[in-house]
């Protein structure tokens, strides 16, 4: 039998990276709930003490950033000196200007639309040129890869068990890895468990790893995939009370991995938070894992990867590529085919179908933006998969 290990990783909403994730997107909703229009691209990073956000920003909205940024630092946990970091005391920069009007000439008015084609949906352009990847498998109920998926449960435990005062010696920032090992490409075995979480001065190594132990790790990962063998680090330096950006500078969009499939599938290189559903980036990875998600859900592959390209300025994709790895009950360029008649992939129509013009997105930040259940993640439904049988049953 042919065995792998594959290994991806989860961190906690009080990671710095993710605190400036968390910020990026907080304003981006504070702007779409009073202009669902606006032009958003927010950065963000954040260090000991300070907070620096960034950004071209064009809208009618009217907020306070720095307000947003204190509500939000707070609200992650960080309120209070001893933790290293407070966002009630911590210096806020704020650096944004509007975006650039060239940017704004092909997404205001798409290549399409100016040559006469003026279907309400060839209207937009897409924002940046680029490629994004969506994923899909069926080795978990919520068709995401296991690792990823158990990681992703295991930093929400964390910080779970910190909000209910349960586990009160814990602190905002935290980081979970999850090895599995598959068997002929399926899941069998957990091989590997790391926990790292960021806790007081006063409290025992030994009771921390014990807490963890129970009331993190065997709660979360189900009980079949433990063996003799694997392997359960909790904490492994011994130490982890510095944590969050008093410990590492934290940056907008740098956990790419953690944000898509724990590098189980390709990505495209583009974050995701802070930017408005014109950016590509954001929208069409959304729609793309919306399209793999609905392949599996089929039954047309066990698991599915999604390619799809796009010209800055243009509305329709450069391209759409399906690989399914094999698992397909059809040759991959025919599924799709079938893709490009059920599914729009130009970015307005992206918007439209998925609503993405709401604030939703700070609730997004933490914990992985696909295989979740809240029912404001309309990329997570599975409505299509008729339309995609029969389209399928079509091609010729």
């Amino acid at each position: 039998m042919s065995k792998m290990l594959f290994t991806s990783e989860s961190v906690t909403e009080g990671h710095p990276d993710k605190v400036c994730d968390k910020v990026s997107d907080s304003i981006l909703d504070a702007i779409l709930t009073q202009d669902k229009c606006a032009r958003v691209a927010c950065e963000c990073f954040c260090t000991t003490g300070k907070i620096n956000v960034m950004g071209e920003i064009s809208t009618t909205a009217k907020i306070n950033v720095e307000d947003i940024v204190r509500k939000t630092v707070c609200e992650i946990g960080y309120d209070n000196d001893c933790l290293g970091f407070n966002g009630n005391t911590c210096e806020v920069i704020v650096n944004i200007d509007k975006q650039s009007p060239d940017i704004a000439l092909g997404v205001d008015n798409s290549l399409e639309y100016k040559s006469g084609k003026e279907d309400i949906y060839n209207l937009t352009g897409a924002g940046d040129q680029g490629m994004m990847f969506g994923y899909a498998s069926n080795e978990t109920q919520e068709l995401m890869p296991m690792p990823i998926s158990l990681a992703h449960k295991l930093s929400e435990k964390l910080t779970e068990l910190r909000a209910s005062g349960e586990l009160g010696y814990l602190r905002p920032d935290g980081k979970t890895q999850v090895t599995i090992e598959y068997e002929n490409g399926k899941p069998r075995r957990a091989a590997a468990i790391v926990v790292s979480a960021q806790h007081s001065e006063n409290i025992l190594l030994e009771n921390l790893r014990g807490d963890i132990l129970e009331k993190v790790i065997k709660p979360t990962i189900p009980a079949e995939l433990f063996d003799d063998e694997t392997l359960i680090y909790i904490n492994p330096t011994g130490r982890f009370v510095l944590g969050g950006p008093a410990g590492d500078t934290g940056l907008t969009g740098r956990k790419i991995m953690v944000d898509t499939y724990g590098g189980m599938a390709r990505h495209g290189g583009g974050a995701f938070s802070g930017k408005d559903p014109t950016k590509v980036d954001r929208s069409a990875a959304y729609a793309a894992r919306y399209v793999a998600k609905n392949i599996v859900a089929a039954g047309i592959a066990e698991k599915c990867e999604i390619q799809v390209a796009y010209a800055i300025g243009v509305s329709s994709p450069v391209s759409i590529m399906v690989d399914t790895f094999g698992t397909g009950i059809c040759d991959d360029d025919k599924i799709s085919e079938a893709v490009k008649k059920v599914f729009d992939l130009r970015p307005a129509a992206i918007i439209d179908k998925l609503k993405l013009n709401r604030p939703i997105y700070s609730k997004t930040t933490n914990y992985g933006h696909f295989g979740r259940a809240d029912t404001d993640f309309t990329w997570e439904k599975t409505d299509k998969t008729e339309q995609l049988k029969t389209a399928l049953s079509e091609v010729k």
